[in-house]
């Protein structure tokens, strides 16, 4: 097996170096980089010490002539490597992974703490990302200078994501037009959180499910969630007669969203320690689901929080990287979401810790991580 059907994606990669001064190649360096990334190494110092260990390993794939650069090469290279380009490297990656069939796509985002240079005026790196939910894997992402700027950011990760046949579900801060747009354009059918910063749209909604016509109801499903002494019971309500929405009144909060087919409501009731709260949460979208199916793309929604940024920050320690300068916190994060697709690909029962662990111990293992997705 050759390293060349992963780092064949990558080819369209430019050496931000001058090319005479090239000592250590660009294939050699993302190999190492996410090698290591996958055996657990956090930093540019880790990774160079796991592949002077494992070296023998990385000839197997490529040559490594010179060596490996220090710590500081590396950085400086992850640094100055052209992030949209990498993005997009990326992107076609994955889409070589992803099977056919329609899945739940969820954007939201996420701020690695520690990236941040205050002195310099430079924010902490806010990642917008998108997750297929039944195959658990990343599908792309878009950096923000802050969460208030996801607006911008989703539409340009959507342009780069084949949609067919997916819902895309995405929080308040995407109950946007041109974001629903986006996602029909793409294929796609959009599951759109609706709060508050749509005052009058919420408004409506939520007084007609506050007492919704039985005729009107096209289906409900209800569920129960025990655990750790809490226990939650949620009712699905979905509506796709939607024509009264719109009218001949003119506001500013006028629903105009392209091919508006639904709207929803989850009803909750959660009950702890003696403590009962309730909530309301409300939806619209552009696909005419039975409140099952409606249920189950609400919950899965809620993978990429449990899925991605939960096991980013406690499997992978995002929130304590530190690289702040160029484009290498942007990069490093998609090295990240490369490592976490391989990873969970293994074809065993370990956690995705214990499969980290596994391959900084073992070769073998790490080469089948490697290359599994390639077969």
């Amino acid at each position: 097996m050759s390293s060349a059907s992963l780092l064949d994606h990558f080819s369209a990669l430019e050496d931000p170096r001058q090319s005479w001064k090239v000592v250590y190649p660009l294939p050699e360096i993302m190999l190492l980089v996410l090698c290591a990334t996958i055996s657990g190494m956090e930093d540019f110092v880790e990774i160079r010490l796991w592949g002077q260990e494992r070296m023998d390993f990385l000839r197997r794939f490529l040559p490594y002539k010179r060596g490996l650069p220090s710590h500081d090469t590396l950085n400086d290279v992850m640094n100055a490597l052209d992030a949209e380009l990498f993005k997009s490297c990326f992107t076609a990656w994955v889409e070589a992974l992803r099977d056919g069939d329609p899945d739940v796509v969820a954007i939201d985002g996420k701020t690695s703490r520690r990236t941040h240079d205050r002195a310099n005026g430079r924010e902490p790196l806010h990642m917008v990302s998108a997750w297929a939910s039944r195959q658990r894997l990343v599908l792309g992402q878009e950096a923000v200078a802050t969460k208030s700027n996801e607006i911008k950011a989703i539409p340009l990760l959507l342009a780069r994501l084949e949609l067919t046949g997916a819902i895309v579900t995405i929080d308040a801060i995407g109950t946007q037009t041109a974001i629903a747009e986006t996602i029909l354009h793409r294929g796609g059918d959009y599951l759109l959180a609706l709060k508050a910063n749509r005052p009058a749209t919420h408004a409506d909604v939520a007084a007609f499910f506050k007492a919704p016509p039985a005729e009107m109801i096209h289906s409900v499903h209800e569920t129960i969630d025990a655990d750790h002494g809490r226990l939650e019971e949620r009712r699905h309500l979905v509506c796709h007669d939607v024509d009264w929405l719109f009218s001949d009144r003119r506001y500013t909060d006028e629903p105009r969203f392209p091919k508006l087919a639904m709207i929803a409501m989850v009803e909750t009731r959660t009950e702890r320690s003696g403590r009962v709260e309730q909530e309301r949460r409300f939806y619209l979208s552009s696909a005419k689901l039975d409140a099952k199916a409606f249920a189950a793309a609400v919950r899965s929604h809620w993978g990429i929080e449990n899925r991605l940024h939960w096991v980013l920050d406690v499997v992978f320690h995002d929130d304590l990287a530190r690289l702040r300068t160029g484009s290498g916190p942007q990069n490093m994060a998609i090295i990240k979401h490369m490592a976490m697709n391989m990873i969970r690909n293994a074809d065993d029962k370990h956690s995705l810790k214990v499969r980290r662990k596994k391959a900084a111990m073992n070769t073998d293992y790490l080469k089948a991580l490697l290359f599994r997705t390639q077969q």
